[in-house]
C-alpha cells in the first residue's frame, strides 16, 4: 500500500494533491481545520481517503492532537512510513509593508506556517513510524525574493526552508524539501489580484496578469504537475529549496 501525507486538504493545492495521489491508488491521509468541500469528486467518500480535522494554530495541543491521529490511522487504516509528507497548509498574513506589520501578525504567522511544521515533523519522525521517504514542505518564491508587501508570509517562508535545511542534516535516511509551487489560482489570488494599492505591491500587477493563463494553473492542474514532479526532488540535495519552474 503506497500511502502520502497531507495538510491543508480541505481546498488549493492540498486538495488538488490528494485528488491526483487517490487517481493513482494510493491511501491518502489528510489533515485540515476543515473537510474538503463536497463536489464531483468527492473524496471524502473515496475509501482511501482518511481525513481528521486539526487546528494547525492550536499549538499548546498540536502534539497530542496529531499523536492520537496518527495512532489511530496506523491501528485502523494501517498508515505507515508515507512515500510523501507534504506540508502544505499555511496561511497568508496581509499584504503590507513590514512597517505596518505588527509582531503578533507576524508570530500568528508563524506559528501556522512553521512552528506547527515543526511538531508534526517531531511527531512523524519518532521512532514509533520509522520514516524514511521523502518531506516536501510547500514553499514561495517571496522566501528568496524579499519582494516588497510579502512581510510576515515572506518571513515565515524563509525561516521554513532554513527548518527543512537543519531536520536535513539532522535526519539523512529522509529527503527534505523547500518547494516553490510556483503561481496556483486559489482563493488566496482572489485577495492578491484584488490588492487596491499594487503601486505599493508590484507582485499584485503580476499576479493579475498571470491569472486566467497557464502561468497560474487552477489547483487540480497544479495538483497534477506537482506531485508527477515529487520523485525528480530526491536529485537535488536533501534539505535543497526548489522552485518548480526552474526545475528541468
Amino acid at each position: 500500500m503506497k500511502n502520502v501525507f497531507i495538510t491543508g486538504v480541505s481546498r488549493g493545492l492540498g486538495y488538488g494533491l490528494a485528488v491526483h495521489f487517490l487517481k493513482n491508488q494510493y491511501h491518502v491521509f489528510g489533515v485540515s481545520r476543515n473537510p474538503p468541500a463536497g463536489d464531483s469528486h468527492a473524496i471524502c467518500d473515496h475509501p482511501a481517503f482518511h481525513f481528521h480535522p486539526l487546528d494547525l494554530s492550536d499549538l499548546s495541543s498540536l502534539e497530542k492532537n496529531f499523536s492520537r491521529i496518527l495512532h489511530s490511522w496506523k491501528n485502523g487504516h494501517d498508515f505507515a512510513n508515507p512515500e510523501f509528507v507534504v506540508l502544505n497548509a499555511g496561511i497568508l498574513g496581509r499584504v503590507d509593508d513590514l512597517k505596518n506589520t505588527s509582531v503578533e501578525d507576524i508570530q500568528r504567522i508563524m506559528d501556522v506556517n512553521v512552528w506547527a511544521n515543526k511538531i508534526l515533523l517531531d511527531v512523524l519522525l519518532a521512532d514509533d513510524f520509522q520514516m524514511d521517504g521523502q518531506v516536501i514542505a510547500v514553499s514561495s518564491g517571496v522566501s528568496v525574493s524579499g519582494t516588497r508587501g510579502w512581510a510576515g508570509y515572506g518571513l515565515s517562508k524563509a525561516t521554513l526552508n532554513m527548518m527543512i535545511k537543519l531536520y536535513a542534516a539532522e535526519k539523512p535516511e529522509v529527503h527534505f524539501t523547500a518547494l516553490s509551487p510556483g503561481l496556483i489560482d486559489t482563493a488566496m489570488q482572489d485577495y492578491l489580484c484584488g490588492y487596491p494599492h499594487p503601486e505599493t505591491f508590484p507582485a499584485a500587477i503580476r499576479l493579475r496578469a498571470a491569472r486566467g493563463t497557464a502561468d497560474m494553473p487552477d489547483p487540480m492542474e497544479a495538483g497534477k504537475k506537482i506531485a508527477s514532479r515529487l520523485r525528480d526532488l530526491t536529485g537535488y540535495p536533501s534539505g535543497s529549496y526548489v522552485d518548480i519552474r526552474e526545475m528541468n
